[in-house]
Formats: C-alpha cells, sequence, structure tokens
C-alpha cells in the first residue's frame, strides 16, 4: 500500500499525461480500485490550491483523501514532540499560509504500514518527508521508485 504525498501527484498530473501514457495510467487506476493507493485530507487541501489539473484530478477522486483518524493524529502528536520537526514544519507552514500534509502523509503511511511516495529527497538536520520516515523506520520512495516496485516498464 501507498500513502502519495501532493508532489507525487502533482508529478504523475503533470509528467504523465493520459493521451501520452495510457498503460502508466491505467495500473494507476488498478491500484486505485484496489485500494493499495491513498493519501490525506491535508493533501487533498494542497491539490486544491495547485494549478487546475491537479484541482481537477484530486476533486475526482475525493476517496484518496480521507480525514485523520485518532491513530494517525496521536503518530502527528510523536512527530511534532521531537524538536527539529516541529520547529522546522511550523515554520515552513506558516511561511506556505497554513497547508502542510507532510506530518499526515507519515502518519498515515505509519498507522497503514504503506510506503510513502514523496519527490522530496533526504537532507540532513531536515524535517522533510524522507528525514521524517527514517526517523520512524517508515518505507519510503520517489514516484519512478514507485513505478519500479510495481515492476512497471514502459
Amino acid at each position: 500500500m501507498y500513502v502519495f504525498d501532493t508532489n507525487a501527484f502533482s508529478q504523475l498530473v503533470h509528467c504523465y499525461y493520459p493521451s501520452g501514457f495510457p498503460t502508466l495510467w491505467a495500473n494507476f487506476q488498478d491500484l486505485l480500485d484496489a485500494g493499495q493507493i491513498t493519501s490525506t485530507r491535508e493533501a487533498a487541501r494542497e491539490c486544491a490550491d495547485g494549478p487546475e489539473a491537479l484541482r481537477d484530478w484530486a476533486g475526482n477522486h475525493a476517496q484518496l483523501f480521507p480525514a485523520p483518524t485518532a491513530r494517525e493524529g496521536e503518530f502527528v502528536r510523536k512527530i511534532f514532540a521531537r524538536p527539529r520537526f516541529r520547529h522546522v514544519i511550523e515554520e515552513r507552514k506558516l511561511l506556505k499560509g497554513g497547508k502542510n500534509a507532510d506530518p499526515f502523509v507519515v502518519a498515515r503511511a505509519a498507522a497503514l504500514g504503506a510506503t510513502v511516495v514523496t519527490a522530496e529527497k533526504n537532507r540532513p538536520n531536515s524535517a522533510r518527508i524522507p528525514n521524517i520516515c527514517e526517523h520512524f523506520g517508515i518505507a519510503y520512495t520517489s514516484f519512478e521508485g514507485f513505478m519500479e516496485l510495481e515492476g512497471w516498464r514502459f
């Protein structure tokens, strides 16, 4: 199972046009139908502020963006209990106008035993998704890594 960050959906929508990559989109839809891809309500809110194609796609797939569960909320609390994660995430949230799906994406993956799919890269002493995932032992990958894990070749 995979929990997608907003930037991974953005990459899918903007780099892999359905008309040019029909097999990728069919494979992706199969995983959606099987319940193997999910995200968070907070990611949907970020998508709503994105380009039109991303807004439309996310709006047509609202079921992928559930509200956090109590278990996920507790995990977000654990993330924010770490000073370096709390400080940087809160600062970034303020700078971006209040929306930040990152801790909720990680928390959902932790609760489901899933792999996070994100375009973010690990940076030393940062509070990016890969840093948080590594700290808590949660698997993560890029969109390209996701396709490799699924064995997709085009």
